[in-house]
């Protein structure tokens, strides 16, 4: 029909109208709607809601930002960072160097065992008298007497207790030591020095072939020293002996070398400048 009633021209044209209408003929008010519920069934957030939640998460962010560098001082200034390492530092610290000062360190092995090369002409045995490494030696004494038998004032005693050499010799020997204790950090260790005319006989007597005749021996001159055996059997000392000695007049002579005309005699030195005088004066 087309024809309708006054309240049919009022027709609900929505879901909602409809939905109240049927209410109101029930007896039956309707709910009031949220302003947040959506035509959908889906609820949305208030007005601002959304620009409310934005700003507090921005707003934590930077508060973290600002606050880790403070958390992190406080945790300093109690001994402990996140960046800690796993292990403790060990060893003394910078300030404990400074104090204490450092010692310089040790010449490698291999550096030490490598000779010096020294090109110094004999005479600096005369310039170490110069320096006076014996004070109380006087290098141009007289020499008196005979081998084996010199006077007094032509001996000088040496660094080691009962060991005495040709006043000369003394001084150049003491030199080369000064030199060998800079080096090394002690004395050079000798075994013999000046012999007497009767210690040779003794020496000659237990030593046979491999002890020079009584009387005809360096050592009864006072210019032939034998070094201890941990001299001559180290390689970076003898090394440092057979390169340096023959600045301050002393080395081991062509004929105690290896292959040389008399026996091997590695540890026996001589002042190289008395014995051509004493070659001289025979």
């Amino acid at each position: 029909m087309e024809a309708t009633s006054q309240g049919d021209a009022a027709a609900p044209r929505s879901r909602r109208e409809i939905r109240e209408a049927e209410l109101a003929r029930a007896g039956k008010k309707p709910r009031k709607r949220s302003s947040s519920s959506r035509g959908d069934g889906r609820h949305a957030a208030p007005a601002g809601h959304a620009w409310v939640t934005r700003l507090t998460v921005l707003g934590s962010l930077a508060a973290a930002t600002i606050a880790a560098p403070l958390v992190t001082d406080a945790q300093a200034s109690h001994g402990g960072t996140p960046f800690d390492l796993d292990t403790q530092p060990t060893g003394p610290s910078t300030l404990a160097l400074l104090e204490q000062g450092v010692d310089t360190p040790r010449t490698s092995s291999a550096i030490a065992a490598a000779p010096r090369d020294v090109r110094v002409e004999a005479s600096a045995a005369s310039r170490s008298a110069e320096r006076s490494p014996m004070p109380d030696c006087d290098a141009d004494a007289p020499i008196d007497g005979t081998n084996g038998q010199l006077a007094d004032h032509s001996l000088c005693n040496i660094w080691q207790d009962g060991e005495k050499l040709r006043a000369d010799a003394a001084v150049a020997l003491s030199g080369l030591n000064d030199a060998f204790r800079a080096r090394f950090g002690r004395d050079l260790c000798l075994v013999a020095s000046y012999r007497s005319l009767s210690t040779q006989y003794a020496v000659k007597a237990s030593r046979g072939y491999l002890a020079a005749q009584p009387g005809s021996s360096m050592h009864g001159w006072g210019l032939a020293v034998d070094l201890c055996g941990q001299e001559y059997r180290t390689s970076d000392v003898y090394g440092w002996l057979w390169e340096n000695g023959p600045a301050y007049g002393w080395e081991n002579p062509p004929w105690a070398q290896r292959g040389g005309s008399g026996n091997y005699e590695p540890w026996h030195f001589e002042y190289r400048p008395g014995v051509e005088e004493v070659s001289v004066w025979h």
